[in-house]
């Protein structure tokens, strides 16, 4: 198989739920460390808390 080059068999991992669900987990946890109020946390969907998160210095201000 000329022209594949060496690394053929390599491809990049798979992502998976289980990481995805954890890494919102941690996301939402850092939130209320942040000061935001659990409740409203919880009503957050995901783009929502990693938006937040983008800019911690406005949360903390508020």
């Amino acid at each position: 198989m000329a022209g594949k080059g060496i690394n053929v068999r390599m491809k990049r991992p798979v992502k998976k739920a289980g990481d995805k669900k954890r890494r919102e987990k941690v996301q939402r946890k850092r939130l209320i460390a942040l000061g935001v109020e659990p409740a409203k946390v919880q009503k957050l969907n995901a783009a929502q808390v990693r938006q937040l998160l983008k800019e911690p210095a406005k949360l903390k201000s508020k």
